[in-house]
């Protein structure tokens, strides 16, 4: 179809034909996808399913939980360096699209891991870049890639059957709010939407669990 309008609006430009028989033409729309998330209980036993105090499960279980308790992007979470996490206050600063600061409050148990990570875990790894804060077994900082394959190591390990991606943890942690009183504006300013409309489809995927909910009732 736009293909033709192109033709035909070309066709008249040229005086090739006096009328475009595709001017009353509407090209479909795009169908909205909503973001999928995963249930409470789903990403409660993913960000636990770590185990153990050797250096990567102590990695593991910081990097799940700061996913889980910041709604960061998988660009973001890799690239946090140390300071940018303040233990004392409770934040953690991160850079987001077109390299826009933003400052996102954490919860106690993210805040326990990573502590835990940072005393008992970090220092073991063998330390080649001295500012990243998550670290391969290389020293050096974790890659996407590498983050990819701890998600779908615990992903399996925890029996969660959804498809998960860190895009997910974002989407659970913005749903999870949302369903749990949070304001729009707050969330937005939380992942760092420049547009609150972009925000606003998290709350058609409450209604849609609610709807599912009352169905299942």
């Amino acid at each position: 179809m736009a293909c033709l309008k192109s033709f035909f609006h070309y066709l008249v430009g040229e005086g090739k034909v006096l009328t475009d028989p595709t001017g009353d033409f509407h090209l479909p729309k795009k169908a909205k996808r909503l973001p999928k998330a995963l249930t409470i209980n789903e990403a409660a036993r993913l960000v636990s399913s770590p185990r153990g105090n050797d250096p990567w499960a102590l990695r593991d279980a910081a990097l799940l939980e700061l996913l889980y308790a910041s709604g960061m992007r998988a660009s973001e979470i890799i690239g946090l360096n140390l300071d940018d996490i303040n233990l004392a206050v409770s934040f953690v600063r991160c850079f987001g699209k077109g390299s826009k600061e933003r400052v996102v409050p954490i919860g106690q148990v993210a805040l326990n891991a990573l502590q835990h990570y940072l005393e008992a875990g970090r220092p073991q790894f063998p330390i080649k870049d001295n500012v990243a804060l998550f670290l391969d077994k290389n020293g050096e900082r974790l890659s996407r890639q590498g983050l990819w394959l701890v998600l779908k190591k615990y992903v399996r390990k925890s029996g969660v059957k959804s498809k998960t991606s860190p895009h997910t943890l974002r989407h659970s942690f913005a749903t999870h709010l949302l369903e749990k009183g949070a304001d729009l504006r707050s969330v937005q300013e939380m992942l760092g939407h420049a547009d609150i409309a972009t925000t606003q489809i998290y709350t058609s995927v409450s209604r849609e669990r609610l709807k599912k909910m009352y169905l299942k009732a």
